[in-house]
């Protein structure tokens, strides 16, 4: 259609049906947003309807003419779980049942070249490795945006590399042995260090885990580009070696500092409050509750959206803070406790006393304002990407305690290499959260500050005018722009 031709480029956006993706695509589709370009958002329905319950978005993206939600099903009944430690349950649906509709809504449904508005671009999420399939079958251009760490995705890149060497799977149980074929880590990466579906003992049970990895690894050169958020500053070194692999890179975060430089440009569009996209009802009357605290006096203790803990690490967890003599913000994520959380009548007396002198517990916060807040002096963290990207922003020291996926690699960064806290996997031991609670915040305090200090200056500056996230975001849109100019005229 020659009318085609002037339309401004339409990118179809496909994130990984959880908390930390959907909530870094949609900010992304908020900067493409403001670059003028079309968006179509497609959520499954489950994340959909949790997004409408809990937030503003609808109404809050209604100011962006160009932008829509779509949904898709998961394939999942509604009363399904979908919970992390389901995530293969739930991909295996998705492959069975979403993908195809995907495929079709590109190919011949209502977002293919015959429709008044054609996908000219996808940008998915790079675990969805059949994206790539669905743009080379209908010639569009395919962006994949990992939203996972970069230095954990160099180290599912070498997979290959250290099966060849006979360094994985594993031999023996010592974890603390050096791994010595993930170039730019040969000096402190141990076996621990890498994600838990790698550890010997679990990697019957990962085998699926594992597949779908290799297979991203061996999808991502055929796209046209890799947006990692991330910042220049920060992994640089790593980015040379991702770049052997994945050529056309785009270092674009902190994404969710990027979306507030941005907007700060335009007071028009400058938010008039807080940019939720969360999937839980967030109880924001801890942020009363933090104005009463001295500075830098409180450690926020949250473990993500996804992490879920025994009944015998609350109890741990709980008695060290409350041990440590510190003022607390533990958030409670609802089904966070397997087995549930009622234990009326077990709770030490020490520890509800405790709690109401120096502790604040909820069930969901506002994580980028808590992190924020001048109160808050330090997080104990699951080490998401999306969790420690927003400390380092706000300069804020760590105290890392990992689960998944890129968390466990993230946390030895953490405290090996960025020199922001410390990496307290695999225990949990109230008297180690203790002391390492009391080393973060009394001990070592002006060592971590002063290193968290420079990487939020180098996180900020990345994000303004002239800065590196800033001209990376600004070839991506130029060339989503050429890119989708070609698709319009073929």
């Amino acid at each position: 259609m020659d009318h085609q031709k002037t339309l401004s480029p339409h990118v179809l956006m496909f994130p990984l049906p959880l908390q930390g993706p959907v909530n870094s695509m949609l900010k992304l589709a908020e900067l493409l947003c403001l670059a003028d370009f079309h968006v179509t958002f497609l959520n499954t329905n489950h994340i959909q309807n949790r997004l409408s319950r809990y937030t503003d978005i609808e109404s809050r993206f209604s100011g962006y003419p160009k932008f829509r939600f779509e949904t898709v099903s998961d394939g999942l009944s509604d009363d399904s779980p979908r919970s992390a430690d389901r995530f293969i349950e739930m991909f295996l649906s998705m492959e069975a049942v979403t993908f195809p509709l995907v495929t079709e809504m590109v190919a011949s449904g209502p977002l293919s070249c015959n429709s008044e508005r054609p996908v000219t671009c996808i940008i998915a999420d790079g675990i969805l490795s059949f994206a790539v399939d669905v743009g080379i079958e209908v010639g569009i251009p395919i962006i994949y945006f990992e939203t996972i760490s970069p230095c954990a995705l160099w180290t599912y890149l070498c997979i290959p590399k250290l099966t060849e060497t006979g360094q994985f799977p594993f031999k023996g149980d010592d974890l603390d042995a050096k791994l010595t074929c993930v170039p730019g880590m040969e000096g402190f990466l141990r076996q621990r260090d890498l994600p838990s579906f790698c550890r010997a003992s679990e990697l019957i049970d990962s085998t699926i885990q594992l597949q779908l990895v290799l297979k991203q690894v061996q999808k991502f050169p055929k796209a046209q580009g890799l947006i990692l958020n991330t910042f220049e500053e920060l992994e640089g070194h790593l980015l040379s070696h991702i770049s052997t692999v994945c050529p056309n890179l785009y270092a674009i975060g902190p994404i969710h500092a990027h979306l507030k430089a941005r907007l700060s440009l335009s007071p028009k569009l400058k938010p008039k409050h807080s940019l939720s996209n969360s999937l839980w009802e967030e109880d924001k009357s801890c942020m009363a509750w933090l104005d009463a605290q001295p500075k830098k006096s409180v450690i926020y203790f949250s473990v993500g959206s996804n992490t879920v803990i025994t009944r015998d690490q609350l109890m741990e967890f709980w008695h060290g803070l409350v041990n440590s003599g510190k003022r607390f913000l533990w958030v409670r994520r609802p089904e966070s406790v397997s087995g549930g959380e009622s234990m009326k009548g077990q709770i030490p007396a020490e520890l509800l006393e405790g709690t109401k002198e120096r502790g604040c517990i909820v069930g969901w916060a506002p994580q980028e304002e808590v992190l924020g807040h001048p109160a808050i002096g330090g997080f104990l963290t699951h080490n998401g990407w999306n969790s420690t990207l927003e400390s380092i922003t706000e300069g804020v020291p760590m105290i890392g305690w990992p689960h998944f996926v890129d968390q466990q690699v993230n946390s030895r960064f953490v405290g090996e290499v960025w020199k922001v806290g410390l990496d307290m996997k695999d225990t949990c031991d109230r008297v180690i959260i203790e002391k390492m609670v009391r080393e973060l915040m009394d001990e070592r305090k002006g060592e971590f500050e002063e290193s968290a200090k420079h990487l939020s200056k180098l996180a900020r500056e990345s994000v303004g005018e002239g800065g590196s996230s800033y001209c990376n975001l600004e070839r991506l849109i130029e060339d989503i722009g050429s890119w989708s100019l070609h698709t319009l005229k073929s």
